[in-house]
């Protein structure tokens, strides 16, 4: 099989290589449709290394068809799954108290495991007996369901700040992930939804996605604006959705009294903020962060896809053969993608 490899920071090379292995409660997955992540991009600009391998297959929003799959498994061969990519260990308190996605024993796709950046991936005995494959309905395109896992992680992330019909939401940044954040607010009835992003064309999507307000922070004061659409009281939810400390020391000059904040982005490593404490301490701010997801998080976010609740294929603005992969992450981080699907015919 086909396979793109990451051998270095900023070294991808696709060669072939021996089809993997299934071992007893394996399955093998044909990919079908495999989007990139801005983690991804961190990862081979050499921005992300801790638990990195080299040589390695990134990808880990994917979807495919089973190609081999043992008795007994709840599956056959030809049916078109989706998958969570990361399998907690299930013993460890973290596990058992409900974040098992903070896990420091689990395994996860594109990293201890070879990603869907291949034509063919193992999925590990854990993850099938864990229940993370999900079978997709006739109707649910293999780009949809490859979409479910970074709705997963923007669901893990609303759920801290708890958006609801009685808040205006600030999302800065309209990439892929703020543009899920808006989706998902306008989702959970946000009264009104104001998205940031120095990028015009991105501007625009959050407008198609369901932001109320945009605006772009080279040309005007942004916590001014966001003062001047909330009456002054600032916003009640603020989600920082792009990995810029700036951004990060920002939104407690833009949260409301008893406003929560989500750093919801990944940053570099090393990398560091100032936050107002002040504002923190007397305009009693909740400050979270929000890391990956859970199996409950990628069930609830298929189910919103698969029932239609959240039409996302809007968001997957262009598509890639495996061969192409050096330019579709060229792409990715040009600015001049939402989305960017590798696909398998």
């Amino acid at each position: 099989m086909k396979a793109a490899f990451l051998d270095a920071p900023n070294k991808l090379s696709l060669r072939n290589t021996e089809n993997p292995v299934a071992a007893e409660g394996d399955m093998l997955v044909r990919v079908r449709a495999a989007t990139i992540c801005g983690t991804d991009i961190r990862i081979f600009r050499g921005k992300k290394t801790a638990g990195i391998r080299y040589p390695s297959v990134l990808g880990h929003e994917f979807s495919g068809e089973i190609l081999s799959t043992g008795a007994h498994l709840g599956f056959a061969i030809g049916d078109r799954v989706g998958l969570c990519p990361f399998i907690g260990c299930g013993h460890c308190k973290l596990c058992k108290t409900g974040h098992e996605n903070l896990c420091t024993d689990g395994t996860a796709f594109g990293y201890q495991i070879d990603g869907a950046f291949a034509e063919i991936v193992r999925i590990p005995a854990a993850a099938v007996a864990a229940g993370n494959l999900r079978k997709l309905p006739d109707h649910m395109s293999f780009e949809e369901a490859a979409l479910v896992e970074p709705l997963a992680c923007v669901l893990n992330g609303q759920n801290k700040v708890g958006v609801s019909s009685k808040d205006t939401v600030v999302i800065l940044g309209a990439g892929p992930i703020g543009l899920l954040h808006v989706h998902l607010a306008r989702l959970h009835g946000a009264r009104r939804i104001i998205s940031s992003d120095p990028n015009a064309h991105r501007r625009d999507a959050a407008i198609a996605s369901g932001a109320d307000v945009t605006i772009d922070p080279t040309a005007e004061d942004v916590r001014a604006r966001v003062l001047a659409e909330t009456g002054g009281a600032g916003a009640d939810v603020v989600i920082c959705a792009i990995g810029i400390p700036a951004l990060a020391r920002q939104t407690t000059d833009l949260a409301a009294m008893s406003g929560r904040i989500s750093l919801f982005a990944g940053f570099s490593k090393g990398e560091t903020a100032e936050m107002d404490v002040n504002a923190i301490h007397y305009n009693e701010l909740t400050v979270t962060g929000a890391f990956g997801l859970s199996r409950e998080d990628y069930d609830r976010a298929f189910d919103m896809i698969a029932t239609g609740r959240l039409d996302l294929k809007p968001l997957i603005t262009h598509h890639f053969d495996l061969d192409e992969i050096e330019a579709a992450f060229t792409t990715a981080e040009s600015g001049a993608a939402i989305k960017v699907s590798i696909t398998h015919d």
